[in-house]
């Protein structure tokens, strides 16, 4: 799974996977070298992104240079070439839904075919033409009335069902994604929902079993994931994020967006009770006026309804899934916006479930460089990088598919004359 090349042969002793977080606010480059079934991060960069709104790809050239300085920059630092990458995919385009399907098992024994043609028959819904499956996730198999079945394989049975979580996206959304990358100079692996990717980095075995809800703030959109009994049952997109408080600290304290980013970042707060009234804090001014001194308690009464908005809206999907109930173990709040002081008190008092920021771990490295929610998708989409087949055995698989057909050519004949 070699996603690129070391400068000095064999200063690298696994195989490198990247994975590239497209962001609306940024675009991060992060760089993971496998070592059997441990992932030592490398090298990382980033670079603002101005090329996505909501997630989705705007300006082609915008987001090909932000992709080129950020791939760039992760080369320096890991001292590798990088060729090809895992990328993310967000956006209010993303729709996620469960399916069923159900086969009769041919040789009374489960094998790799039967499961390829169960996953099929549940694939095999009606999506419109202008959408494509991203991902087809198996959360359980039945095998005659046995349900809560992970690995099917070898099992007897004559009727095999399968629970699958498919999502779409739209076919233009991801195409312009890989075209970024292609021209920037680095082919896809895989695109992968940033939400699925943030999961590998923030949550704990335990935590998927029990339930959880993953709430991932990025700029443009806030990505849901929710697991239960160990699988993932449900996602949604909704086009709220860090961009829409930047929005409203730059039209409230009239101030360039630029440096209402900046302020959000240093002196933001999300709940006004947790701000002192002495607290003041200096605000530059627009068209050549003198910056201003003002109380944070103002900043923070601009940020607390947006952020009550925003989350307010993901308890009303986690609600409409109708999956409340089961996330026993609470709600994980990662993404740019999650740094946020006071983001957690205030999502617990909404949720009224126990709330943590989602910090990447399960890895090494440099942990203290991407020790922040802001990494969780990039260092998330390296570790499900590290989960893929290697490339080679792809090579393998179409050799047994060519032969496969070939044994099944010989005994049709042999039936026929």
């Amino acid at each position: 799974m070699l996603m690129g090349k070391s400068k000095k042969s064999g200063s690298r002793q696994g195989n490198i996977v990247v994975g590239l977080d497209i962001g609306t606010t940024k675009i991060c480059a992060i760089v993971g070298e496998m070592l059997g079934s441990h992932v030592e991060i490398i090298g990382i960069g980033t670079h603002p992104s101005t090329g996505l709104r909501k997630g989705v790809v705007i300006n082609i050239e915008s987001t090909v240079e932000s992709i080129r300085r950020a791939v760039e920059e992760a080369e320096l630092m890991a001292g590798c070439s990088i060729t090809s990458v895992y990328a993310g995919i967000a956006g209010g385009h993303i729709k996620g839904f469960n399916s069923h399907g159900i086969i009769a098992v041919k040789e009374k024994e489960v094998t790799e075919e039967d499961i390829e043609r169960v996953i099929d028959a549940a694939k095999a819904v009606a999506i419109p033409l202008d959408r494509e499956v991203i991902h087809v996730i198996p959360q359980e198999y039945v095998i005659d009335n046995q349900d809560g079945i992970k690995e099917p394989l070898g099992m007897a049975g004559v009727r095999l069902e399968a629970k699958v979580h498919i999502v779409t996206g739209a076919i233009s959304a991801a195409q312009n994604i890989v075209k970024c990358c292609n021209k920037a100079g680095v082919n896809v692996c895989d695109i992968v929902l940033e939400q699925i990717a943030s999961s590998s980095a923030v949550l704990s075995p335990d935590e998927r079993e029990l339930g959880v809800a993953l709430v991932d703030i990025g700029g443009g959109t806030t990505d849901i994931a929710l697991f239960s009994g160990g699988c993932l049952v449900h996602t949604a997109v909704i086009p709220l994020g860090g961009n829409h408080l930047t929005n409203d600290i730059a039209v409230g304290l009239r101030t360039p967006t630029s440096e209402a980013e900046r302020i959000k970042c240093a002196y933001g707060c999300s709940m006004v009770s947790m701000v002192s009234k002495d607290e003041t804090i200096e605000v530059p001014s627009v068209g050549g006026r003198k910056p201003r001194l003002i109380s944070r308690k103002i900043l923070a009464e601009i940020i607390e309804p947006r952020v009550e908005e925003m989350l307010s809206l993901v308890h009303r999907e986690i609600f409409k899934s109708g999956y409340k109930d089961l996330i026993a173990s609470g709600v994980v709040v990662t993404g740019g916006t999650a740094i946020l002081e006071g983001i957690t008190e205030i999502a617990e008092a909404i949720f009224d479930l126990p709330v943590k920021k989602g910090i990447p771990s399960g890895v090494g490295g440099l942990l203290d460089v991407v020790n922040s929610p802001i990494y969780a998708t990039g260092v998330g989409l390296v570790l499900y990088g590290g989960l893929q087949e290697p490339v080679h055995r792809f090579e393998e698989s179409e050799a047994n598919t060519y032969h496969r057909i070939k044994g099944r050519m010989r005994q049709w004949l042999s039936e026929v004359f």
